[in-house]
C-alpha cells in the first residue's frame, strides 16, 4: 500500500474525529437544553438516520450495498454480530449521561482512550478487522502509550476530585467498545462495497439501541424544544466521524485510526476552545504529542514477542 493512500487514509479518520469532538459540544449544548442526555443522544442518531436512509434510497449504488449485504447475511459471509458496531456508539453516548456529571469529562475523556487503545492493538493484533492481522511492534505500542499520555496531559487541566471514580469503568468499556465498532464496520463496508450504506446500518442499530433507553429511562418529553438550528447537527457531524473512521480503517488499520481520530478530537477541541477564549496550554501539548504519537506508531519496526 502507497504512503500517499495512508497518509490519506489518517487524514480522513482525523477529520473525522473534529467532527466527533464538534459533535460532542453540539449534543452536550442540547442535552442541557432538553435537561435529558438520552434524549439529546436519540435526537442525534435519529436525525442522521434520516439523512441517511434518504441518501441510500434515493441512489441505486446505496440499494444496491444493502442487497450485498443481505446476501452476505443469507451466505454467512458476515455474521449479525457484526453488523451492530453502532451499538458500541449508542453504548459510549449513554455513558456520558450517566457519568460524565459525576467524574468530570477529563477522566471520561482518558479512560475511553486508554479502552481504545487498547481494544485498537488487540483487534489489530487478532485480525477482526479488514486486511491482514497487524502485529504487535515497538513503534505501535509505544505510539499507543505515547497517545495515551498525550490525552492525559491535554485533559490534566480539567481534573477535579471525584466523588465516585469507579464509574470511570463505563467509558473504559466504551472505549474497548469502539476498537470493535471500528473493526466490524470495515467488514461491514467490504460486504456492502457502500461506505454510506455501512453508515446506515451503523446509525440503524445506534439509533435502536438508544430508543430503547429512551423507553426505560425518559419519562415524558420536555415541555419545549431548543430553538437554536445548530443544535440539531450533531447527527450530520456522526456521519462525517464515523465515515471517517469505516473508509480509513481499510487502509490504516484500527489502531491508526483510533490515534489519527483522538488528534482530531483534540484538534477539534482546540479550535473550540481558541473560538471561546478558554484555550489552555495542556490541550495544545497534548495535541502536539498525539500527533507525535501516530507518527511514532506509523514507522516499522519489528515485531514484539508474543
Amino acid at each position: 500500500m502507497s504512503r500517499s493512500t495512508q497518509v490519506t487514509g489518517g487524514v480522513l479518520a482525523a477529520v473525522g474525529g473534529v467532527a466527533i469532538a464538534v459533535q460532542g459540544r453540539v449534543n452536550g449544548s442540547l442535552a442541557q437544553g432538553l435537561h435529558n442526555g438520552f434524549l439529546a443522544a436519540l435526537i442525534s442518531f435519529g436525525g442522521g438516520l434520516l439523512v441517511l436512509i434518504a441518501l441510500v434510497l434515493s441512489r441505486q449504488s446505496g440499494r444496491d450495498g444493502i442487497a450485498r449485504l443481505r446476501s452476505a447475511l443469507v451466505h454467512r459471509r458476515i455474521r449479525w454480530w457484526e453488523c451492530i458496531g453502532g451499538i458500541s456508539g449508542a453504548f459510549l453516548v449513554a455513558s456520558q449521561g450517566i457519568a460524565i456529571a459525576t467524574i468530570g469529562v477529563a477522566v471520561f475523556t482518558v479512560a475511553v482512550v486508554v479502552g481504545q487503545v487498547v481494544s485498537s492493538l488487540v483487534v489489530d493484533r487478532r485480525g477482526l478487522g479488514p486486511g491482514e492481522p497487524k502485529p504487535l511492534t515497538i513503534t505501535r505500542v509505544l505510539g499507543a502509550a505515547v497517545g495515551v499520555v498525550a490525552v492525559v496531559i491535554a485533559v490534566s487541566h480539567q481534573f477535579t476530585s471525584p466523588g465516585a471514580l469507579w464509574l470511570a469503568v463505563l467509558p473504559l468499556v466504551a472505549g474497548l467498545l469502539m476498537g470493535w465498532q471500528q473493526a466490524v464496520n470495515g467488514l461491514v463496508r467490504e460486504a456492502t462495497g457502500h461506505s454510506v450504506a455501512t453508515i446506515l446500518v451503523n446509525f440503524t442499530t445506534g439509533t435502536t439501541a438508544l430508543l430503547l433507553v429512551n423507553l426505560v429511562a425518559t419519562r415524558g418529553m420536555p415541555e419545549s424544544f431548543p430553538s437554536e438550528w445548530w443544535l440539531y447537527l450533531g447527527g450530520l457531524l456522526g456521519i462525517v466521524g464515523v465515515g471517517g473512521a469505516i473508509v480509513s480503517v481499510r487502509f490504516i488499520g484500527v489502531l491508526m485510526v483510533g490515534l489519527c481520530a483522538v488528534s482530531g478530537q483534540l484538534i477539534g477541541a482546540v479550535l473550540l476552545d481558541a473560538v471561546s477564549g478558554h484555550l489552555a496550554l495542556p490541550t495544545v501539548i497534548g495535541v502536539v504529542l498525539t500527533l507525535v504519537s501516530v507518527g511514532i506508531a506509523a514507522l516499522p519496526n519489528g515485531r514484539m514477542r508474543t
